[in-house]
């Protein structure tokens, strides 16, 4: 039976609120933790050391569950795998809210990691299906700009939250938001076609291991009293995942995307999207501690003055998205990457005593440039799929996020280690090289939607808008 192309309206539209809400609060939730740390620390009476391990468990497991994930979405249905995520999320929050100590906060931290997983896998593949492919770019667009409004609330709303509540409320809010995605969610996201094959464990058993030691190793080379370990845990998982790879070369559908990997325009976008998010990782850790420690600014400046950049790329995911379903999104990508380097080389060359205006305008340029950049770039990669791998696609997606945020967060490690002066400096002529690195090759891209799949599943069904 061919599958309509798109939902109709209103039921387009409350199924896009289900995907958006969900995935606002997980990309929150990944975020809001940092700042919650000292209340926790005081409250249960641990050290600051092991603390870390309530933000690491969340990203762990988000980590080593998308590939798993998105590949049971498709075995199982998109559908299932997200509402299960938004379930095991709500329930793991209140788990958390419940924790009255370290173990039992740090494993129902993992099990809202696994939850946030559920979510993040396969959310891009979804909207594939309740949007029609030509409002494919505009959709992407808006969870572009759900993701980017979360990263840049997530500290805002924790101290709110933390200056008239305690830190339990910061997982209590998840309930009703989660339970309310659930009923909008249940009544409106389509039921999508499955692939009748089994799920793969030993593939997710590899996949696990390989995304979490290596993921977790390139996080602690920040940690000077722990590169031994950390080279240890990258080279095994490096290992791992060589015997990984070669077990789903032959496969028809591999849980690791080897087979849409093999298509050049798939295989850019995903070292392009892991070399941008590399760079505004960079620019995102190292701006605050050159606003505050060598600008001087005060920390409420430092917090308000990095707020141009996300509110821009905000803006800049909606505009490309509309963009996106008109021009050629890979010269378009392109060219978000051309003004993002300009941005980024701009902050770098900042004069020593800057005004508020001298960084503003370089961080509009920055986030905006960013933002016109992903939601194009996207787009190339999930519609050059086939459909019915599209979870293997948006899997890829969101793990060359992470991927490209680890790694950008590893290469300022070893930019503090070895820089004495003007640390910070190097750092953004880093993430310009790594942003203006992707500029050619994304131009170069030819995006044909994947022959086959909307087109030809959906052409005599398709809903009008």
């Amino acid at each position: 039976m061919p599958l309509q192309d798109g939902l109709a309206k209103p039921q387009r539209t409350l199924a896009f609120s289900a995907i958006a809400i969900a995935t606002f609060v997980a990309v929150l939730d990944g975020a809001i933790a940092n700042i919650a740390l000292p209340p926790i620390t005081a409250d249960l009476g641990i050290e600051p050391v092991d603390a870390i391990w309530i933000v690491n468990a969340y990203q762990l497991a988000v980590t080593m569950a998308l590939l798993p994930l998105a590949s049971l979405g498709e075995i199982v249905g998109y559908r299932k795998v997200y509402l299960g995520g938004v379930a095991l999320f709500t329930a793991a929050s209140l788990l958390c809210a419940l924790s009255a100590s370290l173990p039992t906060l740090v494993a129902a931290r993992a099990l809202q990691g696994l939850g946030a997983a559920g979510i993040m896998s396969i959310n891009i593949a979804l909207v594939r299906f309740v949007f029609p492919q030509s409002l494919l770019g505009r959709a992407l667009g808006y969870v572009a700009m759900t993701v980017a409004v979360s990263s840049a609330a997530g500290p805002s709303i924790a101290g709110v939250i933390l200056s008239v509540a305690s830190w339990q409320s910061l997982f209590l809010v998840n309930v009703p938001i989660g339970l309310l995605t659930l009923l909008i969610g249940h009544r409106t996201l389509p039921k999508t076609e499955r692939s009748g094959r089994r799920f793969d464990v030993r593939s997710a058993l590899l996949s696990a291991a390989t995304f979490g030691l290596v993921i977790s190793g390139v996080n602690g080379l920040g940690h000077a009293e722990g590169v031994s370990l950390a080279l240890l845990q990258i080279g095994a998982g490096l290992a791992i995942g060589i015997a990984f790879t070669r077990t789903q070369l032959s496969m028809p559908a591999p849980m690791l995307p080897v087979d849409l990997l093999r298509l050049p325009v798939i295989a850019l976008s995903a070292v392009t999207s892991i070399c941008s998010f590399s760079a505004q990782a960079i620019a995102f850790i190292c701006l605050p501690f050159l606003l505050h420690d060598t600008l001087g600014r005060s920390a409420a400046e430092t917090g308000l003055l990095m707020s141009p950049w996300p509110i821009a790329t905000a803006f800049a995911a909606v505009l490309s998205g509309r963009l996106a379903d008109r021009y050629p999104p890979g010269q378009l990508a392109a060219v978000g990457l051309f003004v993002f380097a300009g941005g980024l080389l701009a902050l770098a060359l900042l004069p020593n005593d800057p005004t508020d205006i001298d960084l503003i305008w370089r961080l509009v340029i920055a986030g905006f440039g960013f933002g016109i950049f992903q939601t194009p770039n996207n787009k190339v990669l999930i519609a050059s799929a086939p459909r019915e791998r599209s979870g293997g696609a948006s899997g890829i997606q969101s793990t060359a996020r992470l991927v490209g945020q680890s790694m950008g967060t590893a290469l300022l490690a070893v930019i503090y280690g070895l820089v004495a002066a003007g640390p910070n400096t190097a750092a953004l002529f880093v993430a310009t090289a790594l942003a203006a690195a992707g500029i050619l090759p994304s131009a170069l891209r030819r995006f044909e939607p994947s022959v086959g799949s909307i087109e030809a599943d959906a052409a005599p069904a398709k809903t009008r808008v």
